[in-house]
């Protein structure tokens, strides 16, 4: 399980990053945070590319993204060619890794509400993923997607 968490989010996002972060400190996790510092309207893809970008270079450390919707966010990461999974639930946040090896959380403040989503942050970061026959079905993701 990685120790290290990096997240981002656009104004959209911004308060329920700062809970996020708070509750990642407090279970002991170390928490990058990419931005923005504020609430100003921003672009979503630029701080999407910035954790993305540290996501790839560190196959250690997850990542959370967090807009408005989060379709933004996970339509960009996922075309950056990171695996992340925009999860409703916690039973998708589990499933994303153990099944996925999703890298990133996207989450959307607007439709999500604080307590539902630490339940998924928690599960997504307490989950690892399955090998076997998962790692077989990524594997031809990254065939059929070339």
């Amino acid at each position: 399980m990685s120790k290290t968490i990096v997240i981002g989010s656009d104004h959209g996002g911004f308060n329920l990053k700062k809970v996020l972060i708070e509750a990642l400190q407090d279970w002991g996790y170390t928490v990058e945070d990419e931005g923005p510092d504020c609430l100003d309207s921003c672009d979503y893809p630029l701080f999407a590319a910035k954790v993305v970008d540290k996501i790839k270079a560190d196959n250690e450390k997850l990542g959370v993204l967090i807009c408005g919707t989060g379709q933004g966010m996970t339509m960009t990461a996922n075309r950056m060619g990171v695996r992340a999974a925009l999860c409703t639930n916690e039973f998708l946040a589990r499933m994303s890794r153990e099944h996925n090896d999703a890298r990133i959380l996207c989450l959307g403040e607007r439709v999500t509400g604080q307590g539902v989503a630490l339940g998924i942050l928690k599960a997504f970061l307490e989950t690892d993923f399955g090998g076997d026959r998962h790692q077989r079905r990524i594997d031809l993701i990254d065939t059929v997607s070339k």
